[in-house]
């Protein structure tokens, strides 16, 4: 799938689902991240908040990266009616934001960022997803049996909102989960 490498790639991120992603590839993988907390200006909007912040996790990496490593950072976020919606902090906000979702179409962005010795760049990819209307009950057995506080907008497309919640998707499934895989495969095969 990928050409032999002679770089060392670092995922900069913790997620599980960009990990199984990875682990998919076919050249050896690192993971390592810093704290970061994740605040972007609030004049940021839709791209450019998911942008800002995959930036913000590489940033800790320019003073020590070396000239054989490839960073690839990343965040998604899901923009609906003009916010950003992140990770929930409580079962109220999941609540919230999935019932906001219910028979509307909203965005989920992703931006990627390759940081190597010499330079950084950052792409993006942007999917709409549009969800049936979701009843309280359905909403309520998810938040209890997935603990959605580690996902953007309070869901994941491959679990049971998104098998039975989700009627339309325009753009990448794999971007939806956290990762727009073709896009990144491209990048990470121009780098090495």
């Amino acid at each position: 799938m990928v050409k032999k490498i002679d770089k060392e790639i670092i995922l900069a991120s913790n997620s599980p689902r960009r990990k199984a992603f990875f682990e998919h590839f076919d050249f050896p993988f690192t993971i390592k991240t810093f704290d970061v907390e994740e605040k972007y200006p609030k004049k940021l909007k839709g791209v450019s908040i998911a942008r800002y912040i995959a930036g913000l996790k590489s940033k800790p990496f320019k003073k020590i990266i070396e000239e054989n490593q490839i960073i690839i950072s990343a965040d998604t976020i899901v923009w609906h009616e003009k916010k950003c919606l992140g990770k929930p902090k409580t079962f109220e906000d999941a609540k919230r934001m999935l019932l906001s979702l219910s028979g509307k179409t909203h965005k989920v962005i992703t931006a990627v960022g390759f940081l190597t010795y010499e330079n950084y760049y950052c792409i993006d990819v942007t999917t709409e997803v549009t969800f049936n209307e979701l009843n309280e009950k359905l909403i309520d057995n998810y938040i209890i049996k997935h603990n959605p506080y580690d996902k953007a907008g309070s869901y994941a497309i491959q679990e049971s909102i998104g098998i039975l919640g989700v009627s339309k998707i325009k753009g990448s499934y794999t971007n939806v989960i956290g990762l727009p895989v073709p896009e990144v495969l491209t990048e990470i095969q121009r780098l090495i």
